[in-house]
């Protein structure tokens, strides 16, 4: 398994894209702005969107992707791209972007028959299969319905894992299912500095103090890479995560990398 990073910023500046992951050459996780540094013919590759919230900076690559393939798709008679997300999240991307307001609705274009988006809503929990990779959909705590990804590496790996924990607050129901996982990475966000604790809070997300404590539950030395920190602000947040003695390898991560295992 082959994970490239496209986009792993909360915010954009230049030189930085909000999150989206490359699984292979076919599957992306998440569809921020780190969709346009693809090459259009790596973007007609793709064949599977897996979304972890309704966000705007991790969904709003959907519409020009399917825009940019539409024609070439359609010349070479593929299937429609399939976009996978919890119902209410499917709900909200029918609702407020592909509404023919905000974009046009690409799940009935170039025809009803033949379109380039389809829509396959998962549940918390849930065991996809893409191509024979095994993805399971992991639960998070955030202020709209959200999940996070295990992408089970194989055999080849010993069945170790790549997880995203998407965008989240403090979640138990993470680590009590992490503790039966062999992980290989661990991709968590941390979107503030301690400064902005409260801030963080009211939006569920993590900021370096509560990152120690929620990896405190999580047993043994993994390799940790933090996401979603703002433009301006990783040295800052990772000091304050590196003043923590942690027995976990923790490092920032940055677009272009990438992870095999």
């Amino acid at each position: 398994m082959n994970i490239r990073v496209l986009g792993c910023s909360g915010a954009i500046a230049a030189g930085y894209k909000t999150t989206a992951f490359l699984l292979d050459d076919d599957v992306l996780i998440d569809a921020g702005t780190g969709v346009g540094d693809l090459t259009l013919a790596e973007l007609a590759r793709i064949d599977h969107i897996l979304i972890s919230h309704s966000h705007l900076d991790h969904v709003l690559a959907i519409g020009l992707l399917a825009d940019s393939v539409l024609r070439l798709r359609a010349q070479a008679q593929r299937p429609p791209i399939q976009i996978h997300a919890l119902p209410e999240t499917i709900e909200a991307l029918q609702r407020h972007i592909f509404n023919g307001v905000i974009w046009p609705d690409f799940s009935r274009l170039p025809s009803p028959e033949a379109p380039v988006l389809s829509f396959h809503p998962f549940q918390i929990g849930e065991r996809l299969d893409l191509g024979g990779r095994q993805i399971e959909v992991l639960s998070a705590s955030h202020t709209v319905p959200a999940v996070g990804f295990a992408i089970d590496g194989g055999e080849a790996s010993g069945h170790a894992h790549w997880v995203f924990t998407g965008d989240t607050g403090p979640n138990p129901a993470l680590w009590q299912r992490l503790a039966s996982l062999k992980l290989a990475h661990l991709v968590i966000e941390t979107a503030f500095g301690d400064d902005e604790s409260e801030l963080a809070r009211i939006s569920q997300h993590l900021c370096p103090a509560q990152l120690g404590r929620e990896l405190a539950q999580l047993g043994g030395s993994v390799d940790v890479h933090i996401t979603h920190i703002k433009p301006g602000e990783l040295d800052a947040v990772m000091s304050e995560i590196g003043a923590q003695k942690s027995p976990h390898r923790i490092e920032a991560l940055s677009a272009g990398q990438r992870m095999a295992w």
